[in-house]
């Protein structure tokens, strides 16, 4: 059995605040929901808080009806946000109110809890916190950029799309291995070993979802797909 590491939590997270992330967790998650909740405790409360703030970060860049500047700005409050800085509410309540009419419910309202997610992000070592600020600060950082040149005509080249993919889920994957790491001893001692293949783990991730959701995609006129691929094919 896998031994935990000596992270204990500063104080006890709120049974209010387990049961709406829980709740939150499955209104915004297509596949996570079903296997975050088989991790053990300590890392399910870490897992699922950072899931859910890297689904606020993607709703900022996701939602149509914010200008390019706007996804800049609120980006980069929520990354102060995740660091410690006050404000949560009035945050919340700001962006809410500017999502367009396309974004679903479920991440609506998550936007709008935003301050009792980050009272969990709070309450976990710091280990967790660590792990969980530089992704989030790495993903609200590298996603705007990608924003300001979307087009139905693809990506430039492989490059690009592998540092687009570094953005929206290699990062997630060096989290994660920070977070495993971060519990286990077990897991600790091959830390260099799985680091390597953290941004391979994310990129497998984010290529099914381009590839699934590419006729969407291009509903909206946004197109993932290297030019360099794919136009010597015809596409």
């Amino acid at each position: 059995m896998t031994k935990p590491m000596n992270t204990a939590v500063p104080c006890a997270i709120s049974k209010a605040d387990i049961e709406y992330q829980q709740k939150a967790l499955g209104e915004v998650s297509r596949t996570f929901a079903l296997t975050i909740p088989l991790l053990p405790e300590k890392l399910e409360q870490a897992v699922g808080n950072a899931y859910l703030l890297c689904r606020i970060a993607d709703t900022i860049e996701d939602d149509e009806a914010l200008s390019n500047d706007d996804k800049a700005q609120f980006s980069q409050q929520l990354i102060d946000l995740v660091n410690g800085a006050d404000g949560s509410d009035s945050y919340a309540t700001q962006l809410a109110h500017q999502l367009g009419n396309n974004t679903p419910e479920g991440e609506r309202d998550l936007v709008a809890n935003t301050g009792q997610v980050l009272d969990i992000t709070r309450q976990l070592s710091s280990g967790q916190i660590e792990a969980i600020n530089t992704c989030v600060s790495s993903m609200a950082t590298g996603m705007p950029e990608f924003q300001q040149n979307l087009s139905a005509s693809g990506l430039p080249d492989m490059a690009t799309l592998n540092s687009y993919c570094y953005y929206v889920a290699g990062v997630v994957g060096e989290m994660l291995t920070k977070l495993f790491c971060d519990y286990s001893e077990k897991i600790a001692h091959r830390r260099e070993a799985l680091t390597k293949l953290a941004f391979s783990f994310g990129q497998g991730l984010q290529l099914t979802n381009i590839l699934k959701d590419i006729w969407v995609d291009q509903k909206r006129g946004v197109c993932w797909l290297p030019q360099d691929l794919f136009s010597g094919y015809g596409y």
